[in-house]
């Protein structure tokens, strides 16, 4: 399983239900009215889920909308400097002094791929290159997939932010799960010569994982959960590959953080909560965590 997918578009997912979903209603236990859960992909547009069955509905009979981060407070200019800190190198560095000579070379080439400019432009490298790899590797994946989807494809209108702007629209509450700070570090904080292995990784299988990508939105507009997995699930056994602490700190602990915080949520108010599709299903995504505290949890048809 590849870290440098996972901690872009957190979408591993695993058998909660074989059956193509992506809605659910979370129901008894001590709620008087049920809440929902919805399974995003990072870079889906937000026209899909208005075609979901449910979606109206799950927005209309809540009160109160809860995403991983509440996106509004990315824009404030004390989130700002947080990102800042996280995402460029520490002072002194910059990605020629970090990266081989050939890695740069590499990377400069991809640029001028998506771009149509690289680093021996002096504005690209004066923009670009102090940032992290990890910051750049993000970058570069939605920069890769764009290309792909040039016309079809709006990073400004995406589906995450499309149920904090309805619920905005109806004057509702908007919250996130976790803070900017928490996910800045989740991101960013890899030492940096792990961040170095993982963007050598893409710089060297450009083909394989642009295909990749393609694969997961393919299972994840046809709300194929399995299908998502089989993909999310290929190795290359090599030092490309996620270790399980890694997993671990990107999927399983933060399910059980969320799904800890959950119940004192539904209680206040009837909620949806709209978060990456792979923190779903599993012995260990919240789906079965809720039904662990009492909660029916069923899919909406």
């Amino acid at each position: 399983m590849k870290k440098i997918l996972i901690s872009l578009l957190f979408a591993l997912a695993s058998g909660v239900c074989a059956n193509a979903q992506l809605l659910y209603r979370v129901s008894g236990a001590d709620l008087k009215k049920p809440s929902y859960v919805f399974g995003t992909f990072h870079l889906a547009n937000s026209p899909f889920a208005e075609g979901i069955n449910g979606v109206r509905q799950a927005l209309d009979s809540t009160d109160q909308v809860y995403g991983e981060l509440n996106f509004d407070f990315m824009l404030n200019p004390d989130s700002m400097q947080v990102m800042q800190k996280h995402m460029l190198l520490p002072e002194g560095k910059t990605l020629k002094t970090v990266l081989t000579a050939d890695q740069y070379k590499k990377l400069d080439a991809v640029l001028v791929d998506l771009m149509g400019v690289g680093l021996s432009n002096p504005m690209v490298a004066q923009q670009m290159g102090q940032l992290s790899p990890a910051t750049l590797l993000t970058q570069l994946q939605v920069l890769q997939y764009m290309k792909a989807h040039m016309g079809e494809f709006d990073p400004t209108n995406l589906i995450d932010q499309y149920f904090q702007k309805q619920a905005k629209q109806n004057n509702e509450k908007v919250d996130g799960l976790e803070t900017l700070s928490f996910q800045a570090n989740l991101l960013y904080g890899t030492p940096l010569k792990r961040q170095i292995e993982q963007l050598d990784c893409f710089l060297n299988n450009l083909d394989y994982y642009a295909q990749l990508t393609e694969r997961m939105a393919k299972a994840y507009y046809a709300q194929d959960l399995k299908g998502l997995l089989d993909v999310m699930n290929e190795k290359f056994n090599t030092t490309c590959d996620a270790t399980p602490n890694e997993i671990a700190k990107l999927i399983d602990n933060r399910n059980v953080d969320w799904a800890s915080r959950m119940p004192a949520i539904m209680k206040t108010a009837p909620t949806l909560f709209v978060v990456g599709a792979g923190h779903l299903p599993g012995d260990k995504g919240v789906l079965k965590l809720l039904q662990n505290k009492g909660y029916t949890v069923e899919a909406v048809k």
